[in-house]
């Protein structure tokens, strides 16, 4: 049987740059559609012979703005991927957009095309705060698009920050109650954090901008567990909530550590080879990426063996986020070791202390773990080899990007 593996493919563009974004995103006046078709396809071919004979089961237009795509880019990828690879039956392809009416009017030319699911980026659901977080869309343009998407796919879901500035817990409950009508079975809500080189953060440090303290953070996410769950939309992730079965099944091999390959300027992948797993990553800049593979055939930058630290470091951050866990068997065939031989005090103070969960079938950060998972790395890696800086992929991380406030 094939090996699952998922694909992401990367569309590096946006009308303007949120002020709160760090992803690989950029503006440009002109985009040649079809010369970056040709290298998307190109660059695929390349990444079906560093992974081949796999079966895909999740494709990942992510961005920037993939909905700034014309329609027919998008069928041709999906085509060649089809092309490429065995398809699973219930292959999720997902793909990443905006609430303007400009891109709304694509929606059903992505489904046709052979999107399954869209994922629209709504962030606030108040006027005055989609001006301030820098969105190019209103509330009223905002819930055309989420009934658009509930008209055209069967599976979406949409994205909403919070932690705003000057953000009341009255305010948020009240947004999440207008929300949840909206949704079918699943939401993605984000804690809005300051990225170092963003406009936020310039701003927070100038003092022109305050976002709610690490208590007042704390509160708002414990109020989105509450209402979640309540609803019916429990939390699958830190940041994710689905009814049960509606998970998102690509962001799900990032935290389960499975197989995936990144296409595009700045995409990473994670391939397993020989039981160990290979680190990919893209030319970040889009033009020189774009030259790279009108060169050579890829924009491929970087491949290179995890060591067995970092792929059990990657494992653990990415798996700990998760409501179920790690699959301890998985993860000792990673580290080499058993678990608590590898953790030990530590391991045992987190467990004592309500922060982690551990049997002989998985690992778990409890809720109360999951709230403070910076602080639970820490402390769990506090008396081994490994440190937490610089590992993971930043395409795992950027679905969500957020770890709580570091509190025990």
């Amino acid at each position: 049987m094939a090996e699952p593996l998922a694909v992401y493919i990367h569309w590096p563009f946006c009308v303007s740059k949120c002020p709160y974004c760090d992803f690989n995103s950029h503006v440009r006046e002109t985009v040649d559609p079809a010369r970056w078709t040709r290298a998307l396809l190109s660059d695929l071919d390349h990444a079906a012979e560093l992974a081949p004979e796999r079966e895909i089961v999740s494709i990942f237009f992510g961005g920037g703005t993939p909905s700034l795509m014309p329609p027919e880019s998008v069928a041709a990828l999906i085509r060649r991927v089809r092309a490429l690879w065995r398809i699973a039956p219930s292959v999720e392809i997902t793909l990443e957009a905006n609430p303007n009416s400009a891109e709304r009017e694509r929606f059903r030319g992505y489904r046709e095309a052979g999107v399954n699911r869209l994922s629209l980026g709504v962030q606030a659901l108040d006027d005055e705060d989609l001006k301030r977080l820098g969105r190019r869309h209103d509330k009223r343009e905002a819930l055309a698009a989420i009934d658009a998407a509930r008209e055209v796919f069967a599976r979406y879901s949409f994205d909403l920050i919070y932690a705003r500035a000057g953000q009341s817990e009255g305010a948020w409950r009240r947004e999440l109650e207008g929300a949840l009508p909206l949704a079918r079975d699943h939401l993605s809500l984000y804690q809005l954090t300051l990225e170092p080189g963003t406009r936020f953060a310039a701003l927070a440090a100038a003092g022109a901008l305050s976002l709610p303290d690490e208590e007042h953070a704390a509160a708002l996410y414990e109020l989105t567990q509450e209402t979640l769950g309540a609803a019916g939309l429990p939390a699958y992730e830190i940041s994710n909530h689905a009814r049960p079965g509606a998970e998102c099944r690509h962001n799900l091999a990032y935290w389960r550590y499975e197989d995936y390959v990144g296409i595009g300027p700045g995409a990473e992948g994670r391939i397993t080879r020989s039981g160990a797993k290979v680190a990919t990553r893209q030319t970040r800049s889009p033009e020189h990426w774009l030259s790279a593979v009108e060169a050579a055939g890829t924009g491929l930058n970087e491949t290179f063996a995890l060591s067995r630290e970092e792929a059990t470091l990657e494992m653990l951050m990415m798996g700990l986020r998760l409501a179920e866990g790690i699959a301890r068997p998985a993860f000792e065939r990673v580290a080499g070791c058993d678990i608590e031989a590898l953790f030990g005090s530590p391991l045992r103070t987190l467990c004592d202390g309500g922060f982690l969960a551990l049997d002989n079938e998985r690992l778990v950060a409890t809720d109360a773990g999951r709230e403070r998972l910076d602080a639970v790395l820490a402390a769990l890696l506090v008396k081994t080899r490994f440190s937490s800086r610089g590992c993971g992929s930043s395409e795992a991380r950027r679905s969500p990007p957020r770890l709580l406030p570091a509190r025990l």
